[in-house]
């Protein structure tokens, strides 16, 4: 990590694990503007972004994406601009020489809202075809909760301590994303 303005590449840059010994995300990216880089178990990149809260995106994408969040690399920029910051993730990306999964087929599960309803069962589909709108709405509470609490178990055997709290208004439309 470094908040220097000139473009390092990935390589030099330290890994940082995602979950620290205690199961917390790197507190010493929160509230960091810069770019970061997500590394699957293996190493693989799986994503190149920015952001005005490094530590917000990443606790963000870990909630997307928990099974492809394990290493992290980082650049915090004390002055940024939109085109310094999309310098560096093209830059990175192509040093890469593959674009990422989130940077590609994958963009929408790493940067979008969950969808819970794309978990419904067939009957609970029946049942949301079948209702008036305010059955609907309790439905799609009652998936999203079960959706919630898989996505809170996952996390949970990875040992994370850091606290995790869904937006309860979103629940209604199906959709789970951080508050």
């Amino acid at each position: 990590m470094t908040s220097e303005t000139q473009i390092l590449s990935l390589n030099e840059l330290d890994y940082i694990s995602y979950i620290d010994d205690t199961g917390n995300l790197p507190e010493e990216l929160q509230g960091k503007i810069g770019i970061y880089a997500i590394f699957d178990q293996d190493k693989t990149l799986q994503l190149v972004n920015y952001s005005r809260d490094i530590y917000l995106s990443l606790k963000q994408h870990l909630v997307r994406q928990p099974k492809s969040c394990y290493w992290v690399k980082a650049q915090t920029i004390d002055k940024p601009n939109r085109t310094q910051l999309e310098t560096i993730r093209e830059a990175w990306i192509t040093e890469n020489r593959v674009i990422p999964p989130g940077n590609s087929s994958d963009e929408a599960a790493w940067n979008q809202p969950i969808d819970a309803k794309l978990s419904m069962t067939d009957e609970e589909q029946v049942g949301y075809e079948k209702s008036d709108e305010l059955m609907q709405i309790k439905l799609l509470k009652q998936v999203s909760r079960r959706v919630e609490a898989q996505i809170l178990e996952a996390l949970k055997s990875r040992g994370v301590q850091t606290e995790i709290r869904f937006n309860p208004k979103l629940k209604e439309n199906g959709l789970l994303d951080l508050k």
